[in-house]
């Protein structure tokens, strides 16, 4: 039984967590932190990591990039496997996550739906296969809360497509200010926000006289927190090193 500690469970995603977590066998939510902490289930939930007496597993973190630095610190001393769920890191940050695993086993992608990732396995191969003759465009779609853009999702099709393309594309944001034809060697990455979108991706593959679009839709946020708890299972016996929804397909 793996014991699992929910960071930001307070909020929707916490909340998503417990209840698949609660329909589990293999796994446990034994604590929840935030920094306004809500019991709502057969748990206690503190406003610091620190508070915690019982060690967890792993701990699944749905907060804020700024709080790293405490959750990282905890799972470093601890020996706590992290599911690293947020978004919006900034590069230190994320150089910090990847170190982190050089201690403990550390789950971290840039979206935690199962389907978001085989649609970046596929985004790869088609890339692979249809080669320079066509351009590639990436638009994404979020709710008007979100603040980060682009997404992280974004960056990492575009990265999928970049990979089998010998990383020779560079990514363009906007085009407004630039008049000039579109550069062949660029892959375009274009945000919407708006109304309450959970989540829209599409890859665009754009060739002479043929137009191949891939895509997902999320419908709800669920999705991501079964990815989570999917993430903490499979790394709660793992030694350290980082980890992936790549490693957890192919497992």
């Amino acid at each position: 039984m793996v014991k699992v500690c929910i960071r930001g469970s307070s909020g929707r995603m916490g909340h998503f967590i417990a209840d698949i977590a609660g329909h589990r066998e293999d796994c446990k939510i034994i604590a929840g932190v935030d920094i306004n902490p809500v019991k709502y289930g057969d748990f206690p939930v503190y406003t610091e990591l620190s508070q915690m007496p019982e060690k967890p597993d792993v701990v699944i973190d749905f907060t804020r990039p700024d709080e790293l630095d405490e959750m990282l610190g905890y799972c470093l001393t601890n020996g706590a496997g992290l599911v690293a769920a947020t978004t919006g890191y900034s590069p230190e940050q994320v150089a910090k996550i990847k170190s982190a695993g050089s201690q403990i086993p550390v789950f971290f992608t840039a979206n935690m739906s199962m389907g978001i990732n085989l649609l970046s396995e596929l985004v790869k191969k088609a890339a692979a296969f249809l080669g320079d003759g066509f351009d590639v465009e990436i638009v994404e779609r979020h709710h008007n809360q979100k603040v980060d853009a682009p997404s992280g999702t974004a960056l990492m099709l575009a990265d999928s497509v970049n990979e089998a393309r010998d990383h020779k594309y560079g990514y363009t944001y906007d085009r407004h200010s630039v008049r000039r034809k579109r550069d062949p060697s660029e892959i375009g990455i274009h945000s919407v926000r708006g109304g309450t979108i959970v989540g829209d991706h599409e890859v665009i593959f754009a060739g002479r006289d043929e137009v191949i679009t891939l895509s997902h839709s999320a419908f709800s946020k669920e999705v991501f927190a079964v990815g989570a708890v999917n993430a903490a299972v499979f790394i709660a016996d793992k030694g350290p090193g980082l980890y992936s929804m790549k490693d957890l397909l192919e497992c």
